[in-house]
């Protein structure tokens, strides 16, 4: 049993989505944006942090870009805020799966 609650109101035969399908989820769970939508059931998510720069006693913003699948379900576009969870890799790069919309 998956470890996200199911929010998706549409069916899909995707054998790794977590609502549908067989993919479990574990571990972290990270909001972000959606950059990129080109890819077939994929996204790239832009995740913004901020860092502290102990030498200079600041915070520096920071971002990084996380592939995940992208469940026809959800069917996530660009500038979406989604939530995404890690589960095992699907692919060289995607260890991590949309699991719901947030909003615009």
């Amino acid at each position: 049993m998956s470890s996200v609650q199911q929010t998706s109101e549409k069916t899909c035969n995707d054998p790794n989505c977590p609502f549908h399908g067989s993919l479990k989820t574990r571990g972290r769970i990270l909001d972000g944006v959606v950059t990129s939508a080109k890819m077939d059931k994929s996204v790239i998510v832009r995740r913004d942090f901020v860092h502290y720069v102990k030498k200079y006693k600041r915070y520096e913003r920071r971002h990084s870009h996380i592939p995940a699948h992208n469940p026809p379900c959800i069917g996530a576009q660009e500038n979406d805020r989604v939530r995404i969870a890690e589960c095992r890799p699907i692919s060289k790069t995607i260890s991590f799966v949309v699991i719901e919309k947030i909003g615009q």
